[in-house]
């Protein structure tokens, strides 16, 4: 289910009583290792802090499931050696009523181990559905004391009642659009998500890159394009290179998952648009996108965003001796895609061989606005 991946968290984690803070019910996890020291705060399992059959160690799943068994592993320790032969699984949906196991009209007792290190894998002859479950050593190894790392096996059971009973996490069944999207694919996704949640989207655009392609944004809010006092805003851009698809594709995803979620009644994605007031930019740079796209990506990131600029090779030198004509050589300014559409602007420093080209450092007059 998720111990050795971490997929649990370490809050879904508590035991009975722990020998000290390194040795707690958070590293009581499948094939953790401990660290070279004893007594630190990375021991490789969970111990009890008292050696008697009411030991226990459990796991919260946060939902109702199906739990099908248990595979046990001793301490990892390099100095000690400590692992349960024996133990109870027990069951609840409260933490509080719990439910044995059972051999007919006998308390199941699984084999534990016999080493520390091999894993031993118990299935339970019949499946029990439950939201936590219990771990309870009955018996260890007589040189040691009670010990373990463990992992749960088992599957969430479908709640259509009530889809969103977990506190701390969020699992979606969204038919999110995984693909490459186009300026053109990117626009249309746009008006699908403002389509599906017109009460919470606007969109809008802040310009026209160079080659007059509109820099489409998209707001998320309770109350779309209009500033309240005392509530937050944040602003996220993607595709500032020509050839960087990822963060474009994940706003996207991330605009899909937000409109779809708050349709769903997901309460931490409602209490996001309610109280906070959200900008998506997908693509900041769309010219240099459809170069990258049109282009081979061995060209490089520089090539597509810097398209539209001066190269350093084809622009006077600033520092060189004054003409014949007895001024001195000017720099040539260049055309950079903003906000507010295109406008003349002095090009900053290009980048060149590892540094920034010196051509432009030793002219005062390059820095002019």
């Amino acid at each position: 289910m998720g111990m050795e991946t971490l997929k649990i968290d370490d809050f879904q984690l508590h035991a009975s009583t722990i020998k000290r803070y390194g040795l707690g019910a958070h590293r009581g996890r499948l094939n953790i290792q401990a660290g070279l020291y004893e007594d630190d705060l990375y021991d490789g399992g969970w111990c009890a802090g008292r050696e008697d059959p009411l030991q226990w160690l459990e796991v919260d799943a946060r939902r109702l499931t199906k739990f099908t068994g248990v595979v046990s592993q001793g301490r990892s320790s390099l100095w000690s050696s400590d692992w349960v032969t024996s133990y109870k699984v027990m069951v609840s949906n409260d933490s509080h009523t719990w439910v044995t196991l059972r051999n007919g009209s006998h308390d199941l007792i699984f084999t534990g181990n016999r080493e520390k290190e091999i894993p031993v894998r118990n299935v339970f002859p019949t499946p029990m559905v439950g939201r936590y479950l219990r771990i309870n050593p009955r018996s260890w190894y007589g040189g040691g004391t009670i010990c373990m790392r463990a992992e749960i096996l088992g599957c969430p059971m479908p709640d259509p009642n009530n889809y969103y009973h977990r506190r701390n996490e969020v699992t979606t069944t969204d038919n999110l659009d995984f693909r490459h999207h186009s300026y053109k694919d990117m626009r249309q996704l746009m008006k699908v998500v403002n389509d599906m949640c017109p009460n919470i989207t606007r969109i809008y655009n802040i310009g026209k890159s160079h080659n007059g392609l509109k820099l489409y944004a998209i707001e998320i809010s309770d109350n779309p394009g209009e500033h309240e006092v005392g509530e937050p805003e944040f602003r996220y851009l993607a595709g500032s290179h020509g050839n960087e698809a990822l963060g474009r594709e994940l706003l996207l995803l991330l605009m899909q998952f937000m409109c779809l979620e708050y349709r769903s009644g997901n309460p931490r994605i409602r209490h996001l648009v309610d109280q906070t007031r959200i900008h998506l930019l997908p693509s900041v740079n769309p010219d240099g996108a459809r170069s990258s796209a049109d282009g081979p990506l061995a060209a490089g990131a520089r090539t597509v965003w810097t398209s539209t600029t001066t190269s350093p090779t084809s622009t006077p030198f600033c520092g060189r001796p004054r003409s014949r004509s007895g001024s001195p050589a000017r720099c040539t300014t260049t055309t950079w895609p903003s906000p507010g559409g295109t406008r003349p602007r002095t090009p900053r420093l290009p980048w060149r061989h590892g540094r920034w080209w010196r051509g432009w450092r030793s002219c005062p007059s390059c820095w002019a606005g």
